[in-house]
Formats: structure tokens, C-alpha cells, sequence
């Protein structure tokens, strides 16, 4: 088994979101979104895989395909289908959320690989 604290060592960026790899592989991509208050993802799309959300600190602004602006904190949940037009947005506190998505291609270079980062 390995585990992952989701809350430690968090790396905020000045100028723009961070998203940390916390497991890439040939079946799935897990990152770890960190965000200061005010700071957007614009909107994009996952082409090849549905996107699951799980906010674990903090409150934000996502919209999907229906263009509707709506808050989340933690705890909440959120499922993007495959290619749907999503954006992000932290209110005004850090935002720390979870995303996870599935890999369909087999041809991951190898350094992208591995196991949990910091795992324990």
C-alpha cells in the first residue's frame, strides 16, 4: 500500500496555478492543484478522459460546458465528461483541489511514471 497526505508541503506560485503530479501512469493522472486567491485556470478540456474534481482546502469558482459560474469548497466533488470545457478560478483564499483523470495511451515516457510523490 502507499499513502499520500494531500495537505503536505503545498507550492503555491506567484504568477500562476501550480499542479503537482502526485501519480502518473499507464492508467491514470492524478495532480495536485494549488492556487492563491484570484489565480484562473482558463478555460481548456480534457480530451481524452473525464476529469473528477475533490476540493480539499479552500473555496473556488468552476464552470463547464454549461458556462455556469458555481462555488466549491472542501469536500465537494465536481465530474467534467470527456472534452467538456471547464475553468477554475480561487476566491479569495488558497485554493487546494485534487484531479483526477484517466490515461488511455500506453505510450507515457517512462519519467512521467512512478510511484506517489512523497509518498509514505
Amino acid at each position: 500500500m502507499k499513502s499520500l497526505a494531500l495537505l503536505d508541503d503545498l507550492v503555491f506560485h506567484d504568477e500562476n496555478p501550480n499542479a503537482q503530479p502526485l501519480l502518473v501512469d499507464a492508467h491514470a493522472r492524478i495532480l495536485r492543484f494549488t492556487l492563491k486567491p484570484g489565480q484562473k485556470i482558463k478555460e481548456h478540456l480534457s480530451p481524452n478522459s473525464p476529469l473528477y474534481i475533490v476540493v480539499i482546502e479552500g473555496r473556488g469558482i468552476f464552470a463547464g460546458s454549461d458556462g455556469k459560474r458555481v462555488e466549491f469548497g472542501p469536500n465537494s466533488f465536481l465530474v467534467f465528461d470527456k472534452a467538456e470545457p471547464h475553468l477554475i478560478e480561487a476566491r479569495d483564499e488558497n485554493l487546494v483541489f485534487i484531479a483526477f483523470l484517466r490515461e488511455f495511451s500506453e505510450n507515457i515516457p517512462e519519467e512521467k511514471t512512478g510511484g506517489l510523490l512523497g509518498e509514505r
